[in-house]
């Protein structure tokens, strides 16, 4: 059973409205640029719409991979992205939206340092959020280790709002040698509808193909 915090925090945008807006820009970027041509094999895999958690009721649609940093910047991570970062919004026709970034280090031990950092930000983002707004409630929960190459990590946040709203999000870091990825996905909810084993399996695939 996961680790659970409890906090009184402000309301910033969540993870489902951050990713939300993301998706938004995603799907008109999409439908006016070509798809890319195939990445070289030195360059790091995104995941696939199929390989997301399955949504009872909607297909998986993606963005194309875009170099920088999301804009905007998603809760709990998005203070640690470097301008190095790439990153790619996946969305259904409903309010649940994901989105995968990846940074490539200079080393392993810059990306090991990069993931440590990374996780620290999200076991710290209910507090955080706790410091910019009081008319929101932050859970956590830390859903532990997954064992796919040099290792990843999964988390829970719920937010509710004090005018109404409830939104879940689960975020993953995962590294293979010098490149950490960054998963997220979201949606209107409280933890009984997290994803959390799709979810997981979905992290496994991401660190696995990177390369």
């Amino acid at each position: 059973m996961g680790k659970t915090t409890h906090v009184r925090t402000r309301g910033i945008r969540t993870t489902v409205a951050a990713l939300a807006a993301l998706a938004a820009v995603a799907g008109v970027t999409a439908a006016a640029v070509p798809a890319a041509a195939a990445p070289a094999s030195d360059t790091p895999r995104f995941l696939e719409p199929a390989e997301l958690p399955p949504h009872p009721a909607s297909p998986w649609y993606a963005g194309p991979v875009t170099a920088g940093q999301p804009d905007p910047l998603p809760v709990c991570v998005g203070d640690a992205l470097p301008s190095i970062a790439s990153h790619r919004s996946y969305w259904t026709e409903y309010d649940t939206n994901a989105q995968q970034i990846t940074v490539v280090e200079r080393s392993e031990q810059r990306a090991k340092d990069f993931a440590a950092l990374l996780r620290k930000d999200i076991a710290g983002c209910a507090k955080k959020l706790m410091k910019q707004d009081p008319d929101i409630t932050a859970t956590q929960k830390n859903y532990g280790r997954l064992d796919v190459e040099e290792g990843a990590h999964v988390y829970g946040l719920h937010t509710a709002s004090a005018w109404g709203s409830s939104d879940i999000g689960l975020f993953s870091v995962g590294r293979d040698g010098t490149t950490v990825t960054v998963v997220l996905w979201g949606q209107m909810g409280n933890f009984q509808h997290a994803q959390v084993s799709d979810f997981k399996a979905t992290t496994v695939t991401a660190v696995n193909k990177l390369y």
